[in-house]
């Protein structure tokens, strides 16, 4: 019986071990909505992969910067990068409470990158999970 115990309480502690700051208060990918900014009909690509027309929702990698294609009939197409950013306080607050293993949770899963929100006016943070990006395509006069 005093085994079973210790082997539950081992297992409780460790739940906790395995998890960290940032994966727990943001995750790994975060919800991102794109909007191309007067241009309802123009088709959104994220990894050649259309998302929609004029606005698309979708889920994306904290680890890797967001790189949209936007096209519409009889206009040059346009690519855009919104680039991530270190969550620095999410970081912190890992290696304060769950150390080491914390740190290795935040970096393998992606969950210590945001988008860059704050050198960025096109992105718009509307929560630590969900983001808004405006594409500027002033290239297209349709």
């Amino acid at each position: 019986m005093r085994k079973k115990v210790y082997l539950l309480a081992g297992l409780f502690c460790m739940s906790f071990l395995f998890n960290s700051c940032g994966v727990m208060f943001g995750g790994s990918k975060y919800n991102g909505t794109i909007k191309v900014k007067d241009k309802p009909n123009a088709e959104i690509f994220v990894k050649g992969q259309k998302l929609g027309n004029g606005q698309a929702t979708s889920l994306f990698s904290r680890n890797q910067p967001l790189v949209v294609e936007v096209k519409q009939e009889g206009c040059p197409s346009k690519t855009q990068t919104f680039d991530k950013s270190f969550r620095t306080g999410n970081f912190i607050l890992s290696a304060l409470s769950f150390g080491l293993v914390g740190i290795a949770v935040d970096l393998g899963t992606g969950a210590s990158y945001k988008p860059a929100h704050n050198s960025n006016s096109a992105i718009k943070k509307l929560s630590d999970k969900n983001y808004e990006f405006e594409v500027d395509y002033s290239e297209c006069k349709k």
